[in-house]
C-alpha cells in the first residue's frame, strides 16, 4: 500500500508539475525537486532524478506540437548548436560547486521576467521578427549558450529564460516560443543535462517510471491547452510561474546561505 501511495503521489506530482510547464515554457522543478527532496533522496539524486524524468516534458510537448507542422528546423538547429555546449558544460561543474549565492541571484533574475513581461503588455501577443542579420544572431546565441549553461547547473526555471528570450530578441509571440522550447530545451537541453548528470550520480530508478509517466501526460495537456488557448493564456501563465519559480529560488537560497 505505501508503494501504491507513493507510486500515485509521484505520478500526480509530475503531471500538474509538466502541465504547468508546458504551458509557460519552463518551471517543472518548482513541484518536482522539492517533493523529490521531502521524501528522502539526497540533493544529488534528487537532481538526477529530476533531469532525467524532466526529458519526458519534451516528449509530451513535441508529440502534440508536431502536429501544428509550422516549425522552422534552420532556427531549431541554431538554438541547439548554441545552447548544447553550454548545457553539458553546465551539467558537469553542477555537482561540484556551492549553490546558494547562484540559486538567489537567479531567483531575483527569474522573477524579474514576469515583471518585465507584465509591465509590456503588448510584449510577446504577436510575432514580429528582428535580429535575424549576422549580428543579431551572434548575441542571440550567445545568451542561448550561457541559458544553456544555466539550464545544465540549476534544477527550475531555465526554460522560462529561453522563453522570453526568443519573445524579446527574436521577436517570437509567446505561444510559438513556447513551441521550441518545450522541444529543444525540454527534449534534447533537459537530454543532455540528464546523460551528463546521471554519468556522475546514480537516480533513483524505480521512482522514474510514474514521472516519466506523469511528465508525458502532463507536457501533452499543457502544450494542448497552451495551442488551443492561444498567446494570451500562454503569456499569463508565464509571468505567473517566473514570479512563482523566482520567490522559490529566492527561498532556497536564503536558506542555503543561512546554513553556511
Amino acid at each position: 500500500m505505501d508503494m501504491i501511495i507513493e507510486q500515485g503521489t509521484l505520478l500526480l506530482l509530475s503531471l500538474v508539475a509538466n502541465t504547468l510547464s508546458a504551458m509557460a515554457g519552463g518551471g517543472a522543478g518548482l513541484l518536482q525537486l522539492p517533493v523529490l527532496l521531502f521524501l528522502g533522496l539526497s540533493f544529488n539524486t534528487a537532481l538526477a532524478t529530476h533531469k532525467i524524468a524532466s526529458v519526458a516534458l519534451g516528449i509530451g510537448a513535441t508529440l502534440r506540437h508536431m502536429k501544428e507542422g509550422n516549425l522552422d528546423y534552420r532556427f531549431c538547429g541554431f538554438v541547439l548548436l548554441c545552447g548544447l555546449p553550454g548545457v553539458i558544460l553546465g551539467a558537469d561543474i553542477i555537482l561540484t560547486i556551492p549553490e546558494g549565492w547562484t540559486i538567489f541571484s537567479l531567483g531575483i533574475l527569474t522573477s524579474s521576467l514576469g515583471i518585465y513581461s507584465i509591465l509590456k503588455g503588448s510584449l510577446g501577443l504577436t510575432a514580429e521578427p528582428k535580429n535575424r542579420d549576422r549580428r543579431g544572431m551572434i548575441i542571440g546565441g550567445l545568451i542561448l549558450f550561457m541559458i544553456g549553461i544555466l539550464n545544465g547547473s540549476l534544477t527550475s526555471g531555465t526554460g522560462l529564460f529561453v522563453t522570453l528570450w526568443l519573445v524579446r530578441w527574436f521577436g517570437l509571440d509567446y505561444k510559438t516560443a513556447v513551441t521550441y522550447v518545450l522541444i529543444l530545451v525540454g527534449l534534447f537541453w533537459n537530454s543532455a543535462g540528464a546523460i551528463t548528470v546521471s554519468l556522475q550520480q546514480a537516480p533513483r530508478w524505480e521512482w522514474l517510471a510514474a514521472l516519466l509517466i506523469g511528465a508525458t501526460a502532463g507536457s501533452y495537456l499543457g502544450a494542448h491547452l497552451a495551442i488551443t488557448q492561444g498567446n494570451t493564456l500562454v503569456k499569463r501563465a508565464f509571468e505567473a510561474l517566473t514570479i512563482i519559480v523566482g520567490i522559490k529560488l529566492i527561498t532556497d537560497g536564503v536558506l542555503i546561505l543561512s546554513t553556511v
